[in-house]
């Protein structure tokens, strides 16, 4: 293993992934998460709220089958302006 790639993880796919997201608008988050992938994929659970109640996460668990997929959908939720954080 180069050094460049030292600090990557071993991921074998397919495999189980989440996603925390974090926004101001429930129903717009999973709308955004809607033109990302189809919903029966995944288990969406709802998360923590700030302490203010303006901020909300949702939870998204689902398989992927490949790096290019889960980093494309990560950039695409990233994208979606309805979805403040992705984690």
């Amino acid at each position: 293993m180069n050094e460049e790639n030292s600090c990557r993880p071993d991921i074998v796919y397919p495999c189980p992934w989440q996603y925390r997201l974090i926004g101001e608008d429930e129903a717009a988050m999973q709308a955004a998460l809607a033109e990302s992938i189809d919903l029966g994929r995944c288990v969406l659970s709802t998360g923590n709220r700030s302490s203010g109640g303006r901020y909300l996460s949702l939870q998204v668990e689902l398989i992927v089958m490949s790096e290019e997929e889960r980093l494309d959908l990560y950039r695409q939720l990233a994208a979606h302006p309805a979805i403040k954080m992705v984690l």
